[in-house]
């Protein structure tokens, strides 16, 4: 009788646990049949400011040789996935935001700090007068400071004073960014794998356990003099650590661009007010460097995750475009020479589809004579403006003569870290788009230019992309 009842509950019990397992993980079938697994699917919304480019393919490049510099540019079919992109290129206005969230962080660790909130003993620096450095914020030395006055301290510590004119502004060399990456690409070589028997699957050789991987890492620190000191380093292969790349980027746009690239121009009122007053706030940010754009990346992925649940894990990185799917989206969904449908640069009225240089010494007819706000020119098919002309923009790839054909063609691209150390030849990024002060066969899709990555220019700016997840598979028709 207890063996009778003893395999009923055994078959009780193996029921439960059939129904449970499929109740949890996909449809259930008699008989055994392995059916899979669900799960349930994600329908993923737009990012704001942005539109989908839907994958496929094109022939990047273009067979014509340059007619004014007689460079060829290289060909090749290629493919790429799905991506979101920004609709226009990232504005003052944005990048300010980053710019106010580094101020804003910094002062919010410093109301923390013993030396900026309360700290009686802490002693004011003065001058061989006996002057505090900073007179400014006039404290009273002889009281104990109050929470209030320990508060402004603070927050005037980011803020200095131009030493002739008495005008405040931002202590921009205060501004710096710290962010990590971790490094999947190099973590997943097999060449980097930690256990050394799965670094060769050929079988006719043996592993040696003993063997040493180097790796290269980047870091960074500030210094006491408030220096950013960045350098790569090379060291054996430990932990997963090794594949955490550090950086200190100071993210204020280089505003002297505007004098620096134009010599004997009258340009003082560009470099004062373009970045920080509120009518050129819908206008491109320019002078930002390419390491300045990957931080902003960084950190407008990373303002998102914090907004978000538990869907935040599925959220893919803000990043530079590469090449190929900058001129991918360029040349929208047709493939055209340039962003637009219609023949040459100007429709029958004379009115212009993008801001550049139509003509020798002319910039205004176009109707613009630097920069314009972003969006006012017609959209191409895939939905993005200004892919043409207004400012040059970052991509993640680095510039090589070569091109594409030193890629894959599938999702190509080339990417390089360039340590400090390195020849500045290999610190070379790839611009696309021409800009506001470029000729017609500059603002072409195919066009191929390239920028240093530590220097911020006034006709090159950016805008993010984000790929897309799950793509939905359909059968071609």
């Amino acid at each position: 009788m207890k063996k009778v009842l003893f395999a009923i509950c055994a078959v009780v019990f193996a029921l439960a646990v059939a129904s449970c397992f499929s109740s949890r993980g996909g449809s259930s079938a008699s008989g055994g049949e392995v059916t899979g697994v669900s799960g349930s699917s994600m329908s993923e919304p737009a990012p704001y400011g942005m539109v989908l480019v839907k994958r496929g393919s094109l022939k990047m490049g273009t067979d014509k040789t340059d007619s004014l510099w007689g460079k060829n540019v290289p060909t090749r079919d290629i493919s790429v996935d799905a991506f979101w992109m920004d609709e226009k290129e990232v504005t003052n206005s944005m990048y300010r935001q980053f710019v106010y969230w580094v101020r804003d962080s910094i002062i919010r660790e410093r109301l923390a700090d013993p030396a900026y909130g309360g700290d009686e003993s802490y002693k004011i620096e003065e001058d061989k007068y006996g002057e505090p450095v900073t007179p400014h914020l006039n404290w009273n030395k002889a009281l104990p400071r109050n929470p209030d006055e320990d508060q402004q301290r603070a927050m005037e510590s980011v803020y200095t004073f131009h030493p002739v004119t008495g005008e405040r502004m931002l202590d921009v060399k205060q501004l710096n960014y710290r962010y990590e990456v971790f490094d999947y690409v190099m973590a997943a070589k097999r060449k980097y794998r930690l256990n050394p028997e799965e670094r060769n699957l050929n079988t006719d050789f043996d592993n040696d356990p003993n063997e040493v991987v180097m790796i290269s890492k980047d870091t960074a620190y500030v210094d006491d003099d408030g220096i950013i000191h960045r350098e790569t380093i090379t060291r054996p292969l430990s932990s997963m650590w090794d594949f955490v790349n550090t950086y200190i980027v100071n993210v204020y746009p280089d505003t002297t661009c505007w004098i620096n690239d134009f010599q004997n121009a009258e340009n003082e009122v560009y470099m004062r007010l373009y970045f920080t007053h509120s009518n050129y706030n819908e206008y491109p940010v320019v002078g930002v460097n390419w390491e300045q754009a990957n931080a902003f990346c960084n950190w407008r992925t990373d303002f998102l995750i914090k907004g978000l649940g538990p869907q935040a894990k599925f959220v893919q990185r803000y990043r530079l475009p590469t090449e190929a799917e900058w001129e991918f989206a360029a040349r929208g969904r047709d493939g055209n020479e340039l962003p637009w449908q219609q023949e040459g640069v100007s429709s029958d009225k004379g009115c212009y589809y993008a801001n550049f240089k139509p003509d020798r010494g002319n910039y205004t007819k176009d109707g613009n004579l630097i920069t314009s706000k972003c969006g006012i020119y017609s959209a191409n098919s895939n939905g993005l403006y200004d892919m043409a002309g207004n400012v040059a923009e970052w991509t993640s790839t680095v510039y090589t003569e070569a091109g594409v054909l030193s890629m894959s063609d599938m999702n190509p691209t080339l990417t390089y870290n360039a340590a400090k150390e390195d020849p500045y030849a290999l610190k070379k990024k790839s611009v696309r788009g021409g800009s506001w002060k470029d000729p017609e066969s500059f603002i072409k899709s195919a066009w191929r230019s390239y920028e240093y990555q530590n220097v911020g220019r006034s006709f090159v700016g950016f805008r993010c992309v984000r790929s897309q997840v799950g793509t939905a598979s359909r059968a071609k028709k």
